[in-house]
């Protein structure tokens, strides 16, 4: 049985939810707060086994107490969200950067058409997310990592044309880390499918695209992509790389039934670029990708995948790694280091990059 804290400060709304998940017999509404405050209380002592937390709130919105929760009584957090407009984005996202695990869209009315879509939503992330351990946040800066190994890449890669990433549970914070990491002259256009519920994903582009100060927006059909950008699949679209250089969007199915697919982005990559691009496969449940990166491998492009211990959810990397479809192994901070290292601009020749030291964990 999952027992559940319900942050809400609406009554109408504490009653859907609570309707909804109660209606689940794994899942029991253990109580309900309405402010960030009452919340803090509430979880030290029901000890619920997961929260879902509303964003706007009196006295503690819903970034500060998450933030809170997490470096105080750490346990899986979703964020239920009523509002996908762009000016709620910085609290919304910032709130899973301090470690909620996922965003839902708050559910309709009872007499809504997408009532029932929404329930079900809801109550599946929730049992989902209440498998995931989550960690301490600290509250002061972490000490410094300490420096890993460096190794000598067995082979020149070649001219790199493409980086195309992957992610999904946990993945937010990490593309925002990587992203901000990279060089606002970086000599390659980055390709990225991060799972998400329907309605964010533009909120999400504008936040992390003000968050870290590099060119982001949502693919276009028939775009030509640009070195220095980074285009991310939109809601209900696969995102495909062309051999022409151009975004194509396609909306037909997928085995797996996920839209966005991870998988049809980084075949699609391996098809248009082969050696010449870099694939990336992030934390998330699940296994999405994960075949294609070690095709994407298999003809020659460099292979990573975010390591277990920075990993929210370690399914997607896991599976990847089971398969032997990465080179290399890295936590978040390590792999926008590594990708301005290995994609040098083409006046750089590959025998610049032989003894580039590049970093296994």
């Amino acid at each position: 049985m999952t027992r559940v804290l319900i942050v809400e400060d609406s009554p109408v709304e504490q009653a859907l939810l609570a309707h909804i998940l109660n209606s689940d017999p794994s899942i029991e509404v253990a109580g309900v707060a309405d402010d960030g405050q009452k919340a803090l209380s509430a979880v030290e002592r029901l000890n619920p086994d997961l929260v879902t937390m509303d964003i706007h709130m009196p006295n503690l919105n819903g970034f500060e107490t998450t933030r809170r929760i997490m470096e105080e009584n750490p346990l899986p957090i979703v964020i239920v969200s009523g509002s996908t407009n762009i000016m709620d984005a910085d609290k919304t996202f910032r709130a899973m950067e301090a470690g909620a695990l996922a965003l839902v869209r708050k559910p309709r009315g009872v007499g809504h058409p997408d009532h029932a879509g929404d329930a079900r939503e809801l109550i599946k992330t929730v049992k989902a997310m209440s498998e995931v351990k989550v960690v301490k946040r600290w509250a002061r800066a972490r000490a410094p990592l300490p420096q890993p190994n460096p190794v000598i890449i067995d082979r020149a890669p070649a001219e790199i044309r493409a980086v195309a990433i992957g992610a999904s549970t946990g993945g937010p914070a990490v593309l925002q880390t990587i992203i901000s990491g990279l060089p606002a002259d970086f000599p390659a256009p980055v390709l990225i499918v991060q799972h998400m519920s329907a309605g964010f994903m533009e909120s999400f582009v504008a936040w992390i695209s003000s968050s870290t100060r590099f060119p982001v927006k949502l693919g276009v059909h028939g775009e030509i992509i640009v070195p220095g950008t980074a285009y991310l699949a939109p809601d209900g679209f696969h995102m495909l790389a062309g051999k022409d250089g151009r975004i194509t969007l396609a909306r037909n199915g997928d085995a797996s039934g996920l839209c966005p697919s991870v998988a049809r982005l980084f075949r699609s990559v391996a098809e248009a670029f082969g050696q010449n691009a870099v694939g990336v496969l992030l934390t998330g449940m699940g296994r999405d990708g994960a075949d294609e990166l070690k095709l994407m491998r298999s003809m020659g492009a460099v292979t990573i995948v975010q390591d277990r211990e920075s990993s929210v959810v370690f399914g997607m990397p896991g599976e990847a790694l089971r398969l032997d479809a990465a080179d290399y192994v890295l936590p978040p901070e390590r792999i926008a280091g590594f990708l301005a290292g290995i994609v040098k601009p083409r006046s750089g020749g590959a025998s610049d990059r032989k003894l580039l030291p590049l970093y296994r964990t």
